[in-house]
This record gives C-alpha cells, sequence and structure tokens, in this order.
C-alpha cells in the first residue's frame, strides 16, 4: 500500500532524481522537480533549487510532505550546508525523507555520513539509500565513461577488488519506495546488483558487448589520487582515490537483497544493462550513438 502526498526531488535532473521523478510520476504521484535551472521534468511542477543559495529553499519546500535528498556534488563537507535546510524541512511540514548515501559511507562517517547519522532525529520517517557503484558510470559522463571513449581504457585504484555494481534503475526504485509505502524503512538500506564483479570484469564486459576493445590500468593510490585532483578538490580526490583502495581490499565485494525484498523483481546484470543501453543510445566508443548521461 502507498501513500499520497507531493514529494520534493533534489537533483531532478541528474541520473537518480530524474528515474525517481519520472517513476514517481508514471505511478501518478505528485512531484516537485528542484534543480538550479529548473528544468523541465514531463509529469512534474519545476522549481529552481541550490544548495548554496538559501532563497531557493522556501519555495521549493513550500506544499511539500516528502523530499528525496541528493547532497551537493563535490562537496566534502555537505553537512554544514544540508542540517540546516533539513531543519527548515521540518518546521516546513516535511514529515519523509530519504537521503542518497553510499555503501561506502556509514552513518557518521565522512562527508554525507554526518547527515546520515541525524535523519533519524529530524523527521518522523526516513530512509538513506547507500547503493554501490553505479553502473552508468561507464556509459554517461563519468571519468569513466570519457576515458572508455578516449582511449578505451577504465584507470582505477581498485586492483582486482569487486563491487555490487547496481542500475541507477534499480536505485530510484528502491528510493520510490522508500518515498511511497505506507511505512517507509527507517533504516539504511544497501543497495547492489546481482554480482560482484571486479573492473577487469566490467572491461571484458564491455568489449563483448560492444566489439570495441576497453581494458582495466590499474592504478597506484597515488596516481589515482592525483588524476582525481585535475577534476574535483584535493580533499574529494583523495576521499574518493581511498574508496578505491577500500575496494581493492574487499571493503564492496558483496551484494545485498535490497531490490528484489522491496520492489518484488532482481536487480540488472550489467551484462543486461549493457545491452539495454546499446539498444537505446549506444555505448560510448561505439561511434557517432555514444550514450549521454540522462
Amino acid at each position: 500500500m502507498t501513500t499520497a502526498g507531493t514529494t520534493l526531488v533534489i537533483g531532478a535532473t541528474g541520473t537518480t532524481g530524474s528515474r525517481v521523478a519520472a517513476q514517481l510520476t508514471a505511478a501518478g504521484h505528485s512531484v516537485k522537480a528542484a534543480s538550479r535551472l529548473a528544468g523541465p521534468v514531463a509529469g512534474a511542477g519545476p522549481v529552481r533549487f541550490d544548495w548554496y543559495d538559501p532563497a531557493t529553499h522556501a519555495t521549493a519546500l513550500d506544499g511539500v510532505d516528502r523530499v528525496y535528498l541528493i547532497p551537493p556534488l563535490g562537496d566534502p563537507d555537505p553537512a554544514a550546508i544540508m542540517l540546516p535546510f533539513l531543519h527548515q524541512a521540518r518546521t516546513a511540514g516535511v514529515y519523509r525523507a530519504v537521503l542518497l548515501s553510499s555503501s561506502a559511507i556509514p552513518a557518521g562517517g565522512p562527508a554525507v555520513g554526518t547527515v546520515h547519522q541525524a535523519l533519524p532525529d529530524l523527521f518522523e520517517q526516513w530512509a538513506v539509500l547507500r547503493p554501490s557503484w553505479f553502473m552508468q558510470n561507464f556509459t554517461g559522463t563519468h571519468a569513466h565513461a570519457l576515458s572508455i571513449r578516449d582511449d578505451g581504457t577504465i584507470r582505477t585504484a581498485t586492483e582486482g577488488g569487486r563491487v555490487g555494481f547496481v542500475d541507477a534503475e534499480d536505485i530510484a526504485a528502491v528510493a520510490v519506495r522508500a518515498l511511497t509505502d505506507e511505512q517507509a524503512p527507517d533504516t539504511d538500506l544497501v543497495i547492489t546488483g546481482p554480482e560482484a564483479i571486479s573492473h577487469d570484469d566490467i572491461a571484458a564486459i564491455i568489449t563483448e558487448v560492444t566489439d570495441r576493445s576497453v581494458v582495466h590500468r590499474r592504478l597506484s593510490y597515488e596516481q589515482m589520487r592525483d588524476r582525481l585532483t585535475a577534476e574535483v578538490p584535493v580533499e574529494f580526490a583523495a576521499m574518493l582515490a581511498a574508496m578505491d583502495r577500500a575496494i581493492a581490499a574487499g571493503a564492496e565485494d558483496r551484494v545485498t537483497d535490497t531490490v528484489q525484498r522491496l520492489t518484488g523483481r532482481p536487480p540488472r546484470t550489467f551484462r543486461a544493462f549493457l545491452e539495454r543501453e546499446m539498444g537505446r543510445t549506444g555505448i560510448p566508443g561505439s561511434g557517432p550513438r555514444a550514450a549521454v548521461d540522462p
């Protein structure tokens, strides 16, 4: 059984937010689609929202009773801006919050882990989604997808470590249940695909599906950190490189039943994901039909 209400989807034009908004509206739920440019989202009411512009917050919160939270991208201390907003949201009448975090970050951990830890005391109902690494990282505008297009290479410091890569569509399906079921999960949910595979495996599957040679180049922690520093602040780059190092040590070598348990269907495999994307828009490196971030 699901409940009625209006959901504020923050990051409604992004990888998971766009899918959450689409699945909510397809099911007949009311959605306010929040983004910095208030871009149009089919079936939803667009609203301008910028984490770093508090003047946009009250309008975004007007008339909503639940919120899907995407932290500010690349901010090593998102709690500084998110917690004041969440207090404002509670005062405005929001009673349920679903936060996108990461399988690598527990409650009280770095970055969004602080927000995770605070959420149960802020809202009557809540959930923290902790997905593994996105399959879309290899088909969108992520650094991996760009390097696949540029030179057929995936560069990580994960060595042979395995990850339960997950489709963003499956993450969104879990988010929708957490937002609309009669009772929220009131816990954190580690979300993975059905198999734990290495970046070597990823490269091999992409090669088989696309007929384009892709290899995994293994970097050291320092090499990965320095490479990322060209794209993001050094503190955030060091944290991301450390996540790769944790993968190498086995930290993400797991699968969960979260998608099956909450949605009633199994999560998509990486091969099935690639075959679907080939049918939609093509895969990076496959020519002029190469995919872009949805």
